[in-house]
């Protein structure tokens, strides 16, 4: 499109663009206009000079980040784990509680269950992390005063590190697996009754109706979900890993993540160009992982990429 061309049609469509002009401003300004702090990754950052006239370091930021090898392996090690455990546990149980409610008999007991599993996800880990802590504390914590009340478990200690994986994993599937049924129930809304009434009468059972019928249904938007997740790959959801551990020392071997490590990074020993650094590293790793899992669902099923 000719620049003559492409004001010719703005004009024409200017109520469009007026309209859109709010959201576009809102766009540019919040998600694009920050970007530019991304420069600080190949800087050493100065406070007296500010972002743009701090000195030039080339890719020294980078080569910390990758040299310093127990913390480099460990974090990302770490992350890759808990996206792969919160990933494919998290779908699972997501599909599985949509198609439980869909299939209630008591549709009306199905709508209040379902207004009640999503309230997790409006609670902050902020306040999380004090009910998790009334769990385990070892002293006042429920558990150790119901089970181990003679020899309490220091959930907070480097001894019991090996625990966190487990208790994350539940803290999180509790948090967000009833809001994520939500997508996936809709999807159910849609199939066609007639589908079912056909599987009824060749003979299907219940449970055959659901693998040959409802299961396949959910399979576009399964994938679709998967794919906008891998852009996420090698980030993760701080306030579980930071607030919900309380940044203990002693259990980073387990917990410790790329997120909380740059927070931790920028509220003990603020080197801005280091964290800018790993910021780009998950942002560009995360890009090219989706790139690579669309390619490879376009080939094998073309209709479900995203792109």
């Amino acid at each position: 499109m000719t620049p003559k061309l492409f004001l010719q049609n703005t004009w024409k469509h200017r109520a469009h663009v007026v309209m859109a002009l709010p959201a576009f401003l809102v766009l540019f300004f919040i998600m694009y206009v920050p970007m530019t702090g991304l420069i600080l990754a190949f800087k050493t950052y100065k406070a007296n000079m500010g972002i743009y006239a701090s000195p030039w370091n080339g890719i020294n930021n980078f080569k910390f980040l990758i040299t310093s090898k127990d913390i480099f392996f460990r974090m990302t090690g770490n992350t890759l784990l808990y996206y792969a455990v919160f990933t494919i546990l998290g779908t699972l149980l997501n599909v599985v509680l949509a198609i439980a409610i869909d299939q209630f008999v008591f549709k009306q007991a199905a709508k209040v269950m379902q207004t009640i599993m999503i309230i997790p996800v409006f609670i902050s880990f902020a306040a999380v992390q004090f009910i998790v802590f009334a769990f385990l504390d070892r002293d006042t914590g429920l558990l150790n005063r119901l089970f181990n009340a003679d020899s309490p478990i220091p959930f907070y200690a480097a001894q019991a590190k090996q625990y966190w994986p487990v208790i994350l994993t539940i803290v999180k599937i509790w948090n967000s697996v009833g809001y994520g049924s939500v997508l996936y129930m809709s999807v159910l809304a849609g199939i066609d009754t007639e589908q079912y009434e056909a599987a009824d009468i060749d003979g299907a059972n219940k449970w055959q109706q659901i693998i040959h019928v409802t299961v396949p249904a959910l399979y576009p938007m399964i994938t679709v979900m998967l794919l906008l997740s891998v852009g996420g790959i090698m980030k993760s959801d701080t306030g579980i890993f930071y607030q919900v551990t309380r940044n203990t020392t002693g259990l980073w071997d387990t917990t410790q993540v790329i997120d909380s490590y740059i927070l931790h990074s920028i509220l003990n020993n603020p080197n801005y160009g280091f964290t800018a650094a790993a910021s780009l590293f998950q942002s560009v790793v995360g890009l090219l992982m989706m790139l690579l899992a669309n390619g490879l669902v376009r080939k094998l099923e073309p209709d479900n990429a995203l792109f």
